[in-house]
């Protein structure tokens, strides 16, 4: 894409962006701005190639660059409002600016009574409790009530499409702010986050109204898109997700430099089939591409072809800490924690009072347990801005990591208070409730954190872990298996589903999940280039023994012990992974049945290895460990019940050279003396 990228598209390119940033600041979209502005201060200067940029007679007196055609209003209409309109729009602006949204939406469209509830008991009440129907229904309840004639008459007054939006976001912002205002404190007695902004169904109405009016006078091509964006996002508000994602679509097609649309419409794609079928609806520019390596990152896709998308993305923006984000959070899915956190540290060293997915970065420090590093972190974001939610979660998990839970629920708290959406919060709270052993909390926690993003595969696994905790396996399964689906390579989802399976008996299903686990391992580990992959050539001793012991609870012995022999290997790490892994196939349950009995039959017929393969190999085994020395004692009483004295001596004698079970070796050491001895 960058080898197509001329001089001019990259003008062009600019326009946009400066454009979409200035339009998104007058409409009070401040953080599509940013993104935009920020994505235009990274983008590939044209003029890199100069000879002498320090020469005064590269200075040119005038501005020689061409004015920005995009600025002005294409529309001649649309043009003659906004100019008679300019002074009220200035007053409007003004009062939003100081948070007066009703005053600010009452500039432009008839004042209206203040929707104050005056008592508990309000004939509206029950109305208003079904404003917030299911998920999955096609239509909602919110607009059972445009089933009258009602529907298609435009209530607004003849305004620009300019001002019409930014009195209808006023109106917006305003019910979630008296929301916000009746809302309990976070997980407080009364906080089942039910309440909802009661001016979604008037905005709705409207909104509807006016755009079917534009239909109907064949005047859909003059959008601008800003209003179908509004539409989308009420739409979306009342969980009317199909016809959401249609009027979100036809705003990024009219308005396609508007970055807060296509994170709307992110947050409707649960998998990447709705993202496949998405794709070929959207337009075919630059904005697509950033959304589709956007969107692969929160669906966890760290593949080759989003790689190299973003490479080449990193090439028209190559100082994008937007981008850098991207990669830092790919590497981060995909376990590569050392590289995710250098990129975190240049973004930081670059941008210091950047906040932007600092929780990201935090949560990557402790996982890797770098205490200083993620306390010089709390610091400089405490010292930029102390009540931003990125901050209270950098502090949150600080705390959490020096085992002061009750701290780090409190920071979580804060961060809710702050932004009730904000995802990482409630996902870590759940995990501080965890620790705490407040399992209820934490299903509550995790709960909220489902609700705010279907993708966070951390919060389905904490789910399965809390029923877990209950005894309630069935639940727990659920759970599990939605974390799997979200994470079809990440072994430890595989690990918890087939525990669950074991502990209600299914013990066949739970052997097919942890060979899973076993193919979702040597995934990360066969491909460590690009992927972020450990570059680990050994399978998962524990999950082995897992199978084994199952086997065994089978009654099939000679799977048991294969499988005991392939927990021992580890210890050396001389096994051929290369054909156990190939043979498994994590999309057929059957063959991957077959693959690991060959694979485990194959591991037993050759005990012994070519001792100077590990020398051509960067790689070693786990050593003795717990696991392995239980693999061991179970094979040496195995030996010996099958005659096998030598085997059953020599695995006795290992035994009590790891220190692990050294009691019950010697016991077995003395059994096969008196074998031989009898056999005498």
């Amino acid at each position: 894409m960058a080898a197509q990228f001329t001089e001019e598209n990259v003008q062009e390119l600019k326009f946009r962006l400066e454009d979409a940033t200035i339009k998104c600041s007058e409409r009070c979209l401040y953080q599509s701005a940013k993104w935009a502005a920020e994505m235009l201060d990274a983008i590939v200067p044209i003029d890199q190639y100069d000879t002498d940029p320090e020469s005064p007679m590269d200075i040119p007196d005038t501005p020689s660059t061409r004015p920005n055609p995009y600025l002005r209003t294409q529309d001649p209409v649309e043009a003659s409002l906004e100019a008679q309109e300019s002074y009220k729009y200035l007053l409007a602006k003004s009062y939003f600016d100081t948070r007066e949204y009703d005053r600010c939406a009452a500039v432009f469209l008839p004042p209206t009574i203040p929707p104050v509830a005056l008592s508990t008991s309000s004939p509206n009440q029950k109305k208003r409790q079904s404003l917030t129907p299911q998920k999955g229904k096609s239509k909602s309840s919110l607009y059972a009530a445009g089933k009258d004639g009602n529907v298609s008459r435009n209530p607004y007054p003849r305004l620009s499409q300019k001002s019409l939006f930014l009195a209808l976001y006023s109106k917006y912002l305003a019910g979630e702010k008296r929301k916000d205002e009746e809302t309990e404190m976070v997980l407080g007695p009364a906080d089942g986050g039910a309440t909802v902004n009661r001016e979604l169904p008037d905005l709705a109405r409207g909104l509807e109204g006016w755009l079917t009016e534009r239909r109907e006078k064949g005047m859909e091509d003059r959008n601008q898109g800003w209003l179908e964006y509004l539409y989308g996002v009420i739409l979306l508000k009342g969980r009317n997700e199909e016809e959401a994602k249609k009027w979100l679509i036809r705003s990024v097609h009219l308005n396609p430099f508007h970055w807060g649309a296509w994170q709307e419409l992110n947050d409707l794609l649960s998998s990447t089939e709705d993202l496949k079928q998405v794709v070929d609806l959207l337009p075919q520019n630059i904005m697509t591409l950033l959304f589709h390596v956007y969107c692969s990152q929160e669906l966890y896709q760290a593949t080759e072809d989003t790689y190299q998308a973003l490479s080449e993305l990193e090439t028209i923006f190559p100082n994008s800490a937007f981008l850098m984000t991207q990669r830092a959070l790919l590497y981060y899915h995909s376990k590569d924690f050392e590289e995710a956190s250098r990129i975190f540290t240049e973004i930081l060293i670059a941008s210091p009072h950047r906040l932007d997915s600092l929780d990201h970065y935090s949560n990557i420090l402790y996982v890797m347990g770098a205490r200083p590093q993620l306390a010089f972190v709390a610091q400089v974001a405490t010292a930029t801005d102390k009540f931003r939610p990125e901050t209270c979660c950098v502090v949150g998990n600080y705390y959490s990591l020096k085992s002061e839970h009750e701290k780090a629920v409190m920071y979580f708290r804060r961060a809710l208070t702050l932004d009730r959406n904000f995802l990482s919060a409630w996902t870590l709270m759940g995990h501080e409730y965890i620790e705490m052993k407040n399992t209820h909390a934490a299903i509550e926690s995790y709960r909220r954190a489902v609700d705010v993003n279907r993708k966070d595969y951390r919060a389905w696994y904490g789910l399965g872990q809390a029923y877990e905790v209950l005894d309630m396996s069935f639940y727990a399964l659920f759970y599990y298996q939605r974390a799997a689906a979200l994470r079809p390579y990440d072994p430890k989802m595989w690990q918890a589903v087939g525990s669950c399976y074991a502990k209600m008996g299914r013990v066949p299903q739970s052997i097919k999940a942890l060979k899973r686990a076993l193919v979702a391992g040597s995934y990360y580990a066969e491909d460590p280039s690009q992927l972020g992959g450990s570059g680990r050539k050994i399978l998962d001793p524990e999950t082995l023994h897992q199978i084994a012991t199952l086997y065994e609870r089978l009654g099939d012995d000679e799977e048991a012990a294969a499988y005991m022999e392939l927990t021992l290997q580890q210890e050396s790490g001389q096994m051929p992974v290369e054909e156990d892994a190939s043979s498994d196939n994590e999309n057929d349950d059957d063959q991957s049945d077959a693959g690991a009995q060959k694979s485990s039959r194959r591991a037993r017929q050759s005990s012994t290895y070519n001792q100077n393969d590990d020398d051509d190999d960067s790689w070693h085994g786990t050593g003795p460990t717990v696991t392995t020395s239980k693999a061991r004692l179970w094979l040496a009483r195995w030996a010996l019940r099958n005659g096998d004295l030598e085997r059953a001596d020599q695995l006795a004698g290992e035994l009590c050279q790891d220190g692990v079970e050294v009691e019950e070796a010697k016991a077995l050491m003395r059994d096969v003396r008196a074998r031989r001895e009898g056999d005498e």
